[in-house]
């Protein structure tokens, strides 16, 4: 088994909120804390490559597993986070007025209420290109850092 520790993640919120939203699991009779779902996608969303598709698995099983049971909380976390483009045309045609609330912060889901997956299929992949850029520009001076460390051994 293989545990991440990280002292510093990109656009998740500190350390003690995210024990607040902690989620609890039992495994073989014993407690495991991890990582709410909505926290786990933020924290993926990084540079690596391996990363986009786990997060899309992530969020595709949530989706499979609650959709006969949608809260607003979940609707709301589907359409800020999907992203697969059946999924986003299918949340838009079962919850077109929470979409359009949400496509104030996701533009791609103008599209989706258009069903035009073409569309929102380019407009994901231009969301994980920005947010790549993004994770590069943050971890380029740590990195510059510990390369100049590594040079003064």
């Amino acid at each position: 088994m293989r545990v991440d520790v990280m002292t510093r993640m990109r656009g998740v919120d500190p350390f003690p909120e995210l024990w607040q939203r902690r989620t609890t699991l039992l495994i073989d009779g014993i407690e495991v804390e991890l990582m709410s779902l909505p926290d786990l996608v933020q924290a993926k969303k990084t540079q690596r490559l391996k990363d986009w598709p786990m997060l899309q698995r992530l969020i595709e099983s949530h989706w499979f597993q609650h959709q006969h049971e949608p809260t607003s909380e979940r609707i709301s976390f589907w359409l800020r986070e999907c992203r697969s483009p059946d999924i986003l045309l299918e949340l838009a045609r079962r919850f077109p007025d929470e979409t359009i609330s949400e496509a104030k912060h996701r533009l791609l889901l103008d599209a989706a209420l258009n069903q035009d997956s073409d569309v929102v299929e380019e407009a994901l992949e231009s969301e994980r290109l920005a947010v790549v850029a993004e994770d590069k520009a943050y971890w380029k001076p740590l990195r510059e850092e510990l390369e100049l460390m590594r040079k003064q051994r």
